[in-house]
Order: C-alpha cells, then structure tokens, then sequence
C-alpha cells in the first residue's frame, strides 16, 4: 500500500512540476495542428454567434371593409432561442384593428431545443479550443511527452466532428421550418385572416445571418475531421514510440532548445 502511494505523489509531483513549467513557444501554430485549431477557434465564434445574435420579425397587412379600408401592419418579433409559440403578434400602438385581439395570436413552432443545442455547443467547442491552444503553445513539452493528453485529444476530436454533423443537421433542418413558419404562410393559419379580416404577407427579416451559421456548422465538421488526421499522428496508435521518436511532419514540434 505504501509503494503505491509513493508512486501516485512521484507522479503528482513530476505532473506539478511540468504544468509550472510554463513556456510560450509558437511554434506548434506554425504546424497543421496548431493552425487548425486556430482556425477551428475562429469558426466556433462565428457559429454561435450568427446563430445566437440573431432577432427579427414578421409583418402582415390586415383589413377590414367597410370598417377600416386602410391596410394596418402587425407585427410578430422573434429571435433566438426562436420559441416561436411565445412570439405574438403586435398591432399599431394605440389602435383597435378590426376589433381583433391580435396579442393573443402567436407563431407556430418551438425550435429552441435545435437552436439551443447548436449554440450550446459551439460555445464548448470555443472553449475546449482555447484549453488546446494553451496546452500546445505553453506546455509543448508536456503534450508530446505524454501518451495520454494525445490520446484524448483525439477522442474529443472525433466525438465533436460527429456532434457537428450532428447539431447542424438538426439546426439545418430547425432552420427550414423557422422560415416556413414565419413566410406567407402564416396568413393561412391565422383564423381572424380565415373569416372577416382580410390578411396579406408583408415582409420577413432576411435570415441571411442565420444562413451563415449553417455554413459555419459543416465548415467545423470539416475542420474537425480533417484535423483528426494531425491529432492522431501525436497518438501513440500510429506510432507506438511516439514519445520517444521525433515527430514526423503535422504535429507539435519539439520546443527549442530540446
């Protein structure tokens, strides 16, 4: 009992002494390995923040001959987490359109849960990277001496390529039914447009931005799994030596002066 206790502070000790060891070297964001994850950094910004950042609205036009001839714009603003069934419609402040409790009339659809996911994510990503980058660039010597931080790099990089395939998929497709819900067809669902209000689509806020994050959403898969090649090079899967032999072209270099 006691050798094994010994060991386990030997271990702890040795493991303190090279986390205090701290030592910036740049060279690692020369290499593929480094520079994607740079790279994978940025796209991570970019993805939750098209998608998060985003607000806009719905407008209709509604009439009511004889009663009010003149066509009045109502309004239903919505955005991120787009919870669409808690987004109701506005009239003009002040005035009484066809006698119609407009307030009480929401968008149809939740897809928060996508949304949600899709961001939630992509903020974890945006801080796993800066944990990597920091292990690369300030603790080179501990990331290449050891078997098991490569290791489970890589299994974090494979895990996340497939989340991405995964949660921008289901975003992709949140996306589609967002603009459906929110475009011309929401005057058929609308029962005061069904009976004495005459109703018309007016505009929708261009979901441009919204766009983008799907972009952003493969751009990382893509990143992701090309970069899996470079972080399983550092693993001993592909060379069982690999902390002792020099590591081939794609990975970390030593830091100088070893």
């Amino acid at each position: 009992m006691a050798p094994n206790i010994y060991l386990v502070r030997q271990r702890i000790s040795r493991l303190g002494q090279r986390m205090s060891g701290f030592q910036i070297n740049l060279n690692p964001l020369k290499e593929p390995l480094g520079f994607i994850k740079v790279l994978e950094w940025l796209a991570s910004i970019f993805a939750f923040a098209t998608c998060g950042g985003f607000k806009g609205q719905t407008e209709i036009q509604a009439s009511c001959p004889p009663k009010v001839t003149e066509n009045k714009t109502i309004t239903a603003v919505f955005g991120y987490p787009f919870r669409l069934n808690e987004a109701s419609f506005q009239p003009p402040p002040g005035v009484n359109v066809c006698d119609v409790n407009w307030k009480s009339l929401v968008l149809i659809g939740d897809y928060s849960s996508s949304a949600q996911f899709y961001v939630t994510f992509a903020v974890f990503v945006f801080l796993y990277c800066i944990a990597a980058l920091l292990l690369y660039v300030g603790y080179t010597s501990l990331y290449l001496d050891s078997r098991k931080l490569p290791m489970i790099d890589f299994v974090v990089t494979l895990v996340v390529t497939f989340l991405w395939l995964v949660s921008t998929s289901a975003w992709a497709k949140a996306l589609t039914d967002i603009k459906i819900a929110t475009g011309h067809n929401i005057v058929q669902e609308l029962l005061p447009c069904k009976k004495e209000v005459l109703c018309y689509f007016g505009s929708v806020t261009s979901m441009g931005s919204l766009n983008v994050s799907v972009i952003f959403g493969f751009l990382n898969m893509i990143l992701w799994g090309g970069n899996a090649w470079f972080v399983y090079k550092e693993t001993s899967l592909h060379s069982p030596s690999n902390t002792s032999a020099p590591h081939s072209q794609g990975g970390i270099p030593p830091p100088a002066g070893m």
